[in-house]
């Protein structure tokens, strides 16, 4: 039989301001221009400062009976943006090298080795399937079945596009992007041989493997793995006309007299203000009907939300900077000084925030020094005790380990029990499992695939 069943609980909800300021505060510095501008199309409450004011006969404001309109909107002049503006970087140019699209440059190679229309469609198809690396991500039957033609003749096309300038574009794996490469160069001896029949010993350094198969020496071996070193594995991020990725810093810090000065690359930032014409809408002493002072009075809350968290974005990422700075001053002081252990837990504590703010702060955005251009998150790291008591970074530890595995015998190299060892004798107690993880991290191959002969 139903019943009727009260119960009591407690739970949190954010409110839409929190929400709108946990979103606007992880954007970057480009992002949040285009968020502004997106809300600028949105919203017609919320205008640009330097926009010309809207004629409008009812200036005198009029309080509505039911609404306390002064509580909710304050003045307008509290809402605008603003800015910290260094007019000594406004004229500085960013030199952007110039140069062709990749696969635009591949197209044009095509066209120029005489394909017809029908085979050029296909070209088209397989580079648009062409990964970062160079790869061709997809499979020659699949783009065979969308263009309705054999997989012969989609392999025949691929394989024209492999000879490309760089070779080996568009190769299914690393095996087919070597061999193609070397058939290219004419190279067609030992290491042709190697690649071409016993590419996985070569790949897991099975050495002894090769020389036995191939009845040749360590010297005749040594000469060929020369040869493939010189290849590129690759194609794609190696090519000299793949249009560069660059970083824009969120955040640019200058040292004036020996103190360190924090400004937001903000510069491009419009200001913005709420729209007269709204506010009058609501307070002035024309009558509108029920329905458009509420659409205005919602329009308006919506601009000042959003005028308040860009204002609060700007001043959380300042106070999340200065406590990195703080606690980090041996470092900025000296840019080759070590980074302390650092969590985003102590710049929670520091400021009175919590973690998921300062995680939204650090996250996708960067800083420029005199010296370098850092993410935020590279300032922070886990820390250990050595043996001699002292807390470091394992950024520190990780640095270590780098230079032993750089400075070992590479025809013995250190396996993950002996790099511990190594790391104690040097005053790092480090376990196996922890050196296999900072090895991981470092991309650092196992011992056996650092061998050489």
């Amino acid at each position: 039989m139903p019943y009727l069943q009260q119960t009591q609980k407690l739970t949190q909800h954010l409110s839409p301001q929190q929400i709108l300021q946990s979103s606007v505060l992880q954007l970057n510095s480009l992002m949040i221009e285009a968020r502004i501008l997106e809300e600028l199309e949105l919203n017609p409450a919320l205008e640009l400062a330097d926009q010309d004011p809207v004629e409008n006969d009812d200036n005198e404001d009029e309080g509505l009976d039911d609404i306390d309109w002064d509580e909710l909107l304050n003045s307008p002049d509290d809402f605008n943006v603003s800015r910290y503006e260094d007019h000594s970087r406004e004229n500085i140019d960013i030199q952007i090298a110039a140069s062709e699209e990749f696969m635009e440059t591949l197209a044009r190679q095509l066209l120029d080795s005489g394909l017809t229309d029908e085979t050029m469609a296909i070209a088209q198809e397989l580079l648009g399937n062409i990964n970062n690396e160079g790869y061709f991500s997809a499979e020659p039957l699949l783009v065979a079945e969308r263009m309705h033609v054999s997989v012969e003749e989609v392999e025949a096309v691929r394989r024209q596009i492999m000879r490309l300038s760089p070779p080996g574009i568009g190769a299914l794996d690393l095996n087919e992007c070597l061999a193609v490469q070397l058939e290219v160069r004419g190279e067609d001896g030992l290491a042709a041989r190697i690649i071409g029949d016993h590419f996985d010993d070569f790949a897991n350094r099975r050495y002894n493997r090769i020389i036995q198969a191939l009845d040749c020496t360590e010297e005749e071996l040594q000469a060929a793995i020369d040869v493939i070193s010189q290849l590129n594995p690759k194609p794609g991020m190696g090519a000299v006309n793949v249009l560069g990725e660059y970083i824009v810093p969120d955040i640019i810090m200058e040292e004036i007299d020996g103190e360190w000065v924090i400004s937001l690359n903000d510069i491009t930032l419009p200001e913005l203000h709420i729209s007269p014409v709204y506010l009058n809408m609501i307070t002035g002493k024309r009558r509108y009907d029920t329905a458009t002072r509420q659409f205005a009075r919602r329009k308006v809350e919506a601009a000042k939300w959003f005028i308040q968290a860009v204002q609060q974005r700007r001043h959380t990422i300042i106070r999340v900077m200065e406590a990195i700075i703080f606690r980090q001053r041996e470092f900025f002081s000296n840019q080759r000084g070590p980074l302390k252990p650092m969590v985003l837990r102590d710049i929670a504590e520091d400021i009175d925030m919590d973690i998921s703010t300062i995680s939204r702060v650090t996250n996708g955005k960067y800083v420029q020094t005199p010296q370098k251009i850092y993410e935020l998150k590279y300032f922070f790291s886990e820390g250990m005790t050595t043996e001699d008591g002292e807390e470091v970074s394992t950024r520190l530890i990780k640095a270590e380990l780098q230079k032993i595995i750089d400075g070992e015998d590479k025809h013995k190299p250190f396996n993950d029990e002996l790099l511990a060892v190594r790391l104690k004798e040097r005053g790092y107690p480090v376990a196996r499992r922890t050196v296999a993880k900072y090895r991981e991290q470092l991309h650092l191959p196992v011992a056996r695939l650092r061998r050489e002969l």
